[in-house]
């Protein structure tokens, strides 16, 4: 007896609420956008925005305001203290956006005024990171290089794939460098060339009539902005953890994508060309089900795992991958593949109706 999670001759209509699932990513998207504009951007953490992040675990139950209070006299800059971990750690970081002090002089200082401030607390200093500005925008702008550098390969690689179109994958590589040379001129920021350059990769996949490309960009970007999202919306800092994350989200929702598109070119080579297009995706979606849940099932078994028991360090990650991996599996099957259909066929050429073969020439005279 073999075990079936999906049954073979299984057809659900997927398709057919796909406007909805547009509606709940857009409404996602919004949300998360409107915090990131009401906060003005991301919760950078010390990777990015500069500054220095002390690590201190308590042998007593404390909070974040007594820890506070203790550390004022030190004299720092915008001190923040929060809770790192579960409450049973007992762990808090203590942020503070001063650059230009001494690591030493801060940890000695910090040590002194709690143990004049708490001194039953039991404290130990776990670890202090400093980062200078310029390093944590430089990181900044090697993280948003990288998230875009993928998207464009993945772009790249899928044109030469599923359409066999490498020449056009080129001048679309070609137009965007060429973009992004224009907008350095006259002095764009690294965020706006990012943005432009995703707008730009967008809009040459339409006019180059790129579909399946479309299809994997736009999927992967909804990926990304729902889970950067998402961590706005739970107030998460961002540092070069997350980042990573993301990178890994983005590989994990193509190499989802890629099984669905695989199936679906499969089938149009061996379906008949009366079969509606709308038909053959979603008997692609359904065929590949078992595969694609199977698949999102494991990892998420694995990335829950190090969320409650991985520990503080990769607890933010793992919460990253966990938004990723659901945002991923939803989208190959409610973004990636529907585009084809509702996108897909605006970018498909219409074939030229055949002219009518001419019948033998009858006399009329004759008739």
């Amino acid at each position: 007896m073999v075990l079936e999670l999906i049954r073979p001759g299984t057809n659900i209509n997927f398709l057919k609420y796909r406007k909805l699932a547009y509606l709940v990513s857009a409404a996602i998207v919004l949300a998360g956008f409107i915090s990131l504009a009401v906060k003005g951007g991301p919760r950078f953490g010390v990777d990015f925005s500069g500054g220095l992040s002390i690590q201190v675990r308590f042998a007593k139950t404390m909070d974040a305001e007594r820890i506070d209070k203790a550390v004022e006299e030190v004299g720092l800059k915008n001190v923040t203290v929060q809770r790192f971990g579960n409450e049973e750690a007992n762990e808090f970081l203590i942020r503070a956006s001063d650059h230009d002090v001494n690591q030493e002089a801060v940890r000695t200082s910090i040590e002194a005024a709690l143990a004049k401030n708490l001194p039953d607390s039991g404290y130990s200093l776990q670890r202090l990171e400093m980062v200078g500005p310029k390093v944590g925008a430089d990181l900044r702008g090697k993280a948003l290089e990288a998230i875009f550098y993928s998207v464009l390969l993945i772009a790249i690689y899928i044109s030469g794939r599923f359409e066999h179109r490498w020449m056009a994958a080129g001048l679309m590589a070609a137009g965007l460098a060429g973009g992004i040379y224009v907008l350095k001129l006259v002095g764009a920021s690294t965020v706006w060339l990012i943005v432009a350059a995703m707008a730009i990769t967008l809009f040459l996949c339409f006019v180059m009539r790129l579909k399946y490309a479309l299809g994997a960009v736009v999927a992967d970007l909804h990926d990304v902005f729902i889970t950067v999202g998402i961590f706005s919306l739970l107030n998460i800092e961002f540092d070069l953890t997350i980042v990573a994350a993301l990178l890994t989200i983005l590989g994990y929702s193509l190499n989802d994508t890629i099984i669905v598109y695989d199936r679906i070119r499969e089938k149009l080579r061996t379906t008949d060309k009366s079969v509606p297009f709308e038909q053959v995706i979603n008997q692609s979606i359904n065929e590949t089900l078992s595969r694609t849940i199977l698949t999102a099932g494991t990892t998420l078994i694995t990335v829950t795992c190090l969320f409650f028991l991985g520990g503080p360090v990769i607890h933010d990650f793992a919460l990253a991958m966990i938004i990723g991996i659901l945002a991923g599996t939803f989208s190959s099957v409610f973004v990636a593949s529907p585009i084809l259909l509702d996108l897909g066929s605006g970018l498909s050429k219409p074939e030229e109706p055949s002219a009518p073969k001419a019948g033998p020439r009858v006399n009329a005279a004759r008739a």
